[in-house]
């Protein structure tokens, strides 16, 4: 059986650690060069600790063009640079938001949101992999635009874990500041918005309501817990049966009769959902892993897609639950 020969620029990271982690045991994926600058000949398993005993792979510094699919999980900006090395023959995963929103000069990219895109990204050479909010918040409300049932006064409330903002540290990213602490950050301007409205206008004709969000930082590792609220006088049944037909071929959204926490999905490819409606006042709450369905674990689908594997493959992972 001919494997997928992989390479991962900027694997020292919480992105790059997962996606190691799952290539690792994906059956169909040979993984052939691991590149970080700062590391090179050091063990993985000397960065990513978890990983001690499962590999003996090397991080490098160089790129090898010997591959049929490249993830790049590098800071924002420097996706642009990176894609010149490699041939056009070279599939490229851009886990940044480099592309998700302005078209590289010669590539065309893909919005590597499956349950929006499956049929694109299955024919697909370049995917821009969608943001961990944007994932969250657009499975919440893709089956509602399917309907063109969304109206003014959309607010959402979404916590993420520490791990959504990287390796680097910062005042408000320090264990001292996180551990019992919840804070507000880029109130009604978070960069997630702008690749969230396009996309809905895509699905929903003349979309162009304006979408309230506050991002907050949580006080746990990993994981997004969204909530949105708005108004509809569309009743509670009909709206669940749209959800579940919506994603009724798509194996990683779920939708729940009952109240639903983050972890049932934290180490999983799960998109969670759960509706709720006291008179005409509808909240639906979204729950993701954000370094998983919300990064690497959507690259892995998406690489599935692409090379014409099962979607799931690699990806049948169990919450961590306590």
């Amino acid at each position: 059986m001919y494997k997928i020969k992989v390479g991962i620029v900027g694997a020292a990271g919480y992105t790059g650690g997962e996606l190691i982690r799952l290539l690792l045991l994906h059956p169909g994926v040979e993984i052939i060069f691991l590149h970080s600058r700062t590391h090179a000949n050091t063990k993985v398993s000397g960065v990513h600790q978890d990983l001690l005993g499962e590999t003996d792979i090397l991080f490098t510094n160089q790129y090898t063009q010997k591959c049929d699919v490249v993830f790049l999980c590098q800071g924002h900006g420097a996706s642009a640079k990176t894609i010149a090395d490699f041939p056009p023959a070279v599939k490229i995963i851009d886990l940044s938001q480099d592309f998700r929103i302005h078209a590289h000069p010669s590539r065309d990219f893909i919005y590597g949101l499956s349950e929006l895109n499956r049929d694109k990204i299955i024919a697909a050479s370049n995917i821009a992999n969608p943001g961990c909010f944007a994932t969250a918040i657009q499975l919440a409300l893709l089956p509602l635009a399917h309907h063109q049932l969304l109206q003014d006064g959309i607010h959402i409330s979404a916590t993420t874990g520490s791990t959504g903002a990287g390796q680097s540290l910062s005042e408000t990213s320090h264990f001292s500041y996180r551990q019992n602490n919840l804070s507000v950050y880029k109130a009604f301007v978070h960069q997630h918005l702008e690749e969230i409205n396009q996309n809905l206008k895509t699905v929903q004709n003349g979309f162009e309501k304006n979408l309230v969000m506050i991002p907050m930082r949580g006080s746990f590792a990993r994981g997004i817990f969204a909530a949105i609220t708005m108004t509809t006088e569309v009743t509670l049944e009909t709206l669940k049966g749209m959800f579940n037909t919506y994603y009724a071929t798509h194996p990683f959204v779920w939708v729940s009769d009952t109240s639903i926490d983050l972890k049932q999905v934290v180490n999983t490819n799960k998109c969670i959902l759960y509706l709720e409606k006291q008179n005409n006042q509808l909240i639906i709450i979204s729950v993701i892993d954000n370094l998983l369905k919300g990064a690497s674990g959507q690259a892995v689908q998406n690489m599935n897609l692409m090379f014409g594997l099962g979607e799931t493959t690699g990806l049948k992972l169990k919450a961590s639950a306590f």
